[in-house]
């Protein structure tokens, strides 16, 4: 099918690519077989194949692609990409004790926890084989760097998702690392791999930054004002697991001693009684709190345009430029 005849921009660079991801799903089928340990390829296989958009390792590809990349170590980029998201994902699932993601049961409440942590283990193995195959060390660099990233946010959330003195710095540290990090390393590297000019890994670094950032803050608006069956979550399930998100941290900013008791208590101390949620919704109702975190993200897919618009005209410019405008599409 013609790409441009495709509404939503992923759907579009999925069509552009797709031969690109048949290579990236066979790799990563390849490569998540074990021959002593078959509940590592059956915990992977519900990850892998539980119907997620493939975007990050999509991020490579178009990178690659745009930076005129002849192939074929893309393929392999993409799919460490994809492996070190599913191996976060596991090991976020066992410490959030989540039942559901994306609709279906997580592997840690099909399996074990165990599992779900060795497993994410064995997919962090893998894709450091798979970085070493393309024999480039910046690429290498990168992509250890985004990994580390991504287990600092990790253990920094834990510390700083209950505590009122968390500020919007410490929540943009964060989400940088749970989040931004591998979508800017996965368009980075996608340059690298191409040979090209600091200024142009910049802008794609630039881009992938601003997008992931853009993304979470979605995310955690969503959770106070999205619908349950669009994105997947109960409405009020970070206020329920006292994660203090941008709109809280807005809201806490403005708030008076009465209401900073009331989310000393809820968050804090995890006292929450029947209609605290609601309270909470209408403290940040009053201070504007969800608005200005609406405001900070499309501000944030705006920063992830710009930096695109130093790189040459292309369709996939063109499709990560939409990319962007359709991650705040929903709250815009």
């Amino acid at each position: 099918m013609d790409a441009s005849a495709i509404a939503k921009p992923h759907d579009r660079l999925a069509a552009y690519l797709s031969a690109d991801l048949e290579g990236v799903n066979d790799l990563i089928r390849d490569r998540m077989a074990s021959e002593h340990a078959p509940r590592i390829p059956e915990v992977t296989r519900h990850l892998v194949e539980a119907g997620g958009k493939r975007l990050r390792p999509m991020l490579t590809l178009a990178a690659a692609h745009l930076c005129g990349y002849p192939g074929p170590y893309h393929v392999h980029l993409a799919a460490t990409v994809e492996f070190i998201h599913t191996a976060t994902l596991l090991h976020d699932d066992v410490v959030d004790e989540s039942g559901q993601r994306r609709g279906r049961p997580t592997a840690n409440l099909l399996w074990d926890n165990k599992s779900s942590v060795l497993v994410g283990d064995y997919l962090f193995a893998r894709s450091f084989q798979l970085m070493t195959e393309t024999g480039n060390i910046d690429v290498l660099r990168i992509l250890s760097d985004a990994a580390a990233t991504i287990a600092e946010g990790e253990v920094l959330q834990m510390t700083a998702a209950q505590d009122l003195a968390t500020d919007e710095a410490i929540y943009l540290q964060v989400v940088r690392g749970k989040t931004a990090a591998l979508f800017s390393a996965a368009m980075e590297v996608g340059g690298v791999i191409a040979g090209k000019d600091a200024a142009t890994t910049q802008a794609l670094f630039d881009y992938g930054d601003a997008l992931g950032i853009a993304f979470q803050i979605v995310d955690d608006l969503l959770d106070y004002q999205g619908q349950a069956s669009a994105t997947g979550k109960n409405v009020g399930d970070d206020f329920r697991e006292r994660k203090l998100t941008l709109p809280v941290i807005k809201a806490v900013a403005q708030a008076d001693s009465e209401e900073r008791a009331f989310w000393s208590r809820t968050i804090e101390k995890g006292q929450q009684d029947d209609g605290d949620l609601d309270h909470a919704l209408a403290l940040l109702g009053k201070h504007g709190a969800l608005d200005a975190t609406r405001q900070d993200a499309i501000a944030w897919a705006k920063k992830a345009k710009t930096a695109l618009g130093t790189l040459p005209a292309h369709d996939l410019r063109d499709m990560l430029i939409d990319l962007a405008d359709y991650v705040v599409e929903r709250i815009s």
